[in-house]
Order: C-alpha cells, then structure tokens, then sequence
C-alpha cells in the first residue's frame, strides 16, 4: 500500500510541476488573462452578519494565505510576469490577496464576486466576466482574483486556493491554457 501510494505521488508531482512551468510560461510571454484563486483563508462560509463593506463579518485571509499571497507576488516578480491590470471581487479575501501579492489597488469588479443563487442574476455575472476577458487584447496580463465556484463555472477547473488558471476565449466559453500553484 505503501508503494501505491508514493508511486502516485511521484507521479503527480511531475505533472503539477510541468504544468506550473507552462503556465509560467505563458504569463513571461504577457497577453493572457488570469483567474486567480484568492489565497487560504480562515474558514468556509461567511457569517450570517455577512457585510461586503466590512471585512470583520467575512471569511478573511488567514496567516498561511497572507503568506502565500507574498509568495504569488513574488513569484510574479521574480518570473518576470508583467500585470497590465489588475481586478478583484469585492470580498476582502480577494481584495487583500491582490493587494498582497502585487502591492496596487486592483479595480473593483463585482462580477468576480461569489457566484448570486439566482439563475438569471449567475449569467449576468458570468457574461459580464466573460465580457471582460473577451475585450483584453493587452500584451502584458490581465489578473481577475476571484472564487473557486467562478473559475469553475467559467472553466470547468477547480484550482486551489492562491492557484492561478492561464485562460483564453474559445467560441462560447473559454480554453485553460496553464496553471500555475503557489
């Protein structure tokens, strides 16, 4: 059992590895968009105090994903990745993960914000992402920090926390070009 299971590891870590190179890759080149996972945070589900002002009746960054969020920076930096633009959800765990990592203020953009229950009011969020990514044609990148339950929406993709998701328009929806784990 044993042998099975560091067998499959080794496996998979030189595919996430591979996949992090090619992601990098393509952000040195510029001209991509990015869906950026906020990084960990404390908990799960938002109270039921919950207030898009006030980042104290939110789930926040905890003090690994303000670590990680420095890290992604960083590494951003070091990569020689250039931002052209910078857009966030309105929640704090996004906002201060952007902040973070590339030390601007991003662009507030609400339909980055979690995903509305409603139908009707879920397309128009995602319509208006798509929208968004459909009208960059930058030569540096443009960076949309965001939730899991939206890249998946958009992507089909469930990264992990602080994971980036290297993606284009491909006819309706859109085509997942890297990844890239921090």
């Amino acid at each position: 059992m044993i042998r099975f299971a560091l067998a499959l590891f080794l496996l998979v870590v030189p595919a996430a590895a591979h996949a992090t190179d090619a992601g990098w890759a393509l952000l040195r080149d510029g001209g991509h968009v990015v869906l950026l996972r906020h990084a960990m945070v404390t908990g799960t589900t938002d109270p039921a105090n919950f207030d898009i002002g006030n980042c104290a009746t939110q789930v926040n960054l905890s003090a690994r994903g303000k670590q990680q969020a420095s890290k992604i920076g960083a590494l951003f930096a070091a990569r020689a990745a250039p931002i052209a633009r910078l857009l966030s959800s309105r929640y704090c765990r996004c906002l201060d993960t952007a902040r973070t990592a590339f030390e601007i203020e991003p662009e507030l953009f609400a339909p980055l914000d979690l995903l509305k229950s409603d139908a009707a009011e879920k397309a128009a969020q995602i319509a208006a992402v798509m929208k968004e990514i459909r009208a960059y044609t930058g030569s540096d990148n443009l960076v949309m920090v965001t939730h899991l339950e939206n890249i998946v929406a958009l992507t089909g993709v469930s990264p992990r926390e602080g994971e980036a998701v290297v993606v284009e328009p491909q006819g309706n929806g859109l085509r997942v070009l890297g990844r890239v784990t921090f």
